[in-house]
């Protein structure tokens, strides 16, 4: 009964931290892990460079991660496509999370390996304000 009225997917929108997902044709799919230091983002980025990868602090607490670039060049006008699942001439994929409070966004961490971007925000027992900022991306963490 209890998923009745608010199942799933709607008890995740009353329930859950809040998640914007700007639509682009990109999976761009994402974990969200909690553990007791730390905050964990995988985002699924197959075919992206570490090079097309942003990942900003946006207004104090909006973690912004965004995919550019990554353009496949097209067949040509006597090609047929059979199937096209890939997205080849997408152009990127955007995703902003509202970080809860008491987090540490000047010592955010992220990471690309094997198609896979990692973002470590760690926890803060006394939350301070922050600004604007790029967070650089590593090969390990």
């Amino acid at each position: 009964m209890a998923d009745g009225i608010l199942g799933y997917p709607f008890r995740r929108l009353f329930w859950s931290p809040t998640v914007y997902r700007d639509w682009s044709g990109s999976a761009a799919l994402m974990d969200w892990i909690e553990s007791a230091n730390s905050h964990t983002f995988k985002v699924n980025v197959p075919g992206f460079a570490k090079e097309d990868i942003k990942v900003q602090i946006e207004d104090g607490n909006i973690l912004h991660i965004r995919g550019e670039g990554a353009k496949e060049e097209l067949p040509g006008k006597d090609a047929a496509w059979h199937i096209a699942e890939r997205g080849a001439n997408r152009s990127g994929f955007s995703r902003e999370i509202e970080l809860p409070e008491h987090v540490k966004v000047d010592q955010i961490k992220a990471q690309v390996e094997n198609g896979v971007l990692t973002v470590v925000v760690p926890k803060d027992a006394s939350p301070k304000p922050s600004r604007v900022r790029n967070v650089n991306i590593t090969s390990k963490l």
